[in-house]
């Protein structure tokens, strides 16, 4: 398959089965309107500093649906012991910093930006991208950011400056994704940490098909506010 070169002027996207192993095109801006525009077709961008921003629409799709997030028994034990708080909405700035900062297995460098932050930090201000915080003792441990469309969360990365503070983060998520009936949270690609928490891969044909039905419902654009005595509930406590 042909790599596809983006015009500046158009905010089309190819056909998302036109992929190079799941590279399907070069190019274009970090607009909102071409984010947004991706987002919903299964495109995501993904390129270090310095390289022409690239457009991916993997062949294989990692997913988490809310209802099957796993919290091990020892993982409830420790958000048990450990005094974490959680927010939404109120530190995404700085939520989306650490996650570029943060070290990962086998990486060099962040692909997380400064262009990239102030894109995302554009798409929050608009109300579509969205963070969720954990704290200990009033300061910022943990976290993850994302997009939300429809009933679908599409989840960019997370960070931890404490042990399991991104777990319960992801934790906290899945609680409120279920409470408001998301369909799913997009995790892009596979790792065996995703996977130890619950997601599954799937097919693209299979993910572009929940994600169109998750589209068919309403945005929950706007600053999030958490069910956060049911959540604690559920986690700690079920």
């Amino acid at each position: 398959m042909p790599i596809y070169f983006l015009d500046d002027d158009s905010l089309t996207f190819p056909p998302v089965t036109h992929t190079h192993n799941g590279l399907l095109a070069v190019g274009g801006d970090l607009s909102p309107g071409r984010l947004l525009a991706a987002y919903q077709k299964g495109i995501f961008p993904w390129y270090s500093d310095g390289e022409p921003i690239l457009w991916w629409s993997p062949d294989v799709r990692m997913v988490l649906f809310p209802e099957n997030f796993h919290l091990s028994r020892s993982l409830r034990r420790f958000c048990r012991a450990t005094p974490f708080s959680f927010r939404m909405d109120t530190a995404f700035r700085q939520t989306i910093s650490y996650c570029a900062g943060a070290e990962r297995s086998g990486e060099n460098g962040t692909w997380i930006h400064p262009e990239m932050i102030e894109a995302y930090c554009t798409l929050h201000e608009m109300g579509f991208a969205h963070s969720v915080e954990c704290y200990r003792n009033g300061s910022l441990v943990g976290g993850l950011y994302g997009i939300n469309l429809g009933s679908a969360f599409f989840g960019e990365s997370m960070f931890s400056l404490e042990k399991n503070a991104s777990k319960f983060a992801l934790a906290v998520l899945s609680a409120q994704c279920r409470l408001w009936g998301f369909k799913f949270i997009d995790c892009q690609m596979y790792t065996p940490h995703l996977a130890s928490l619950g997601a599954v891969e799937m097919t693209k044909a299979k993910f572009l098909k929940i994600l169109k039905e998750a589209l068919k419902e309403k945005n929950r654009k706007g600053k999030w506010i958490a069910d956060e005595q049911i959540i604690l509930q559920e986690i700690l406590n079920p």
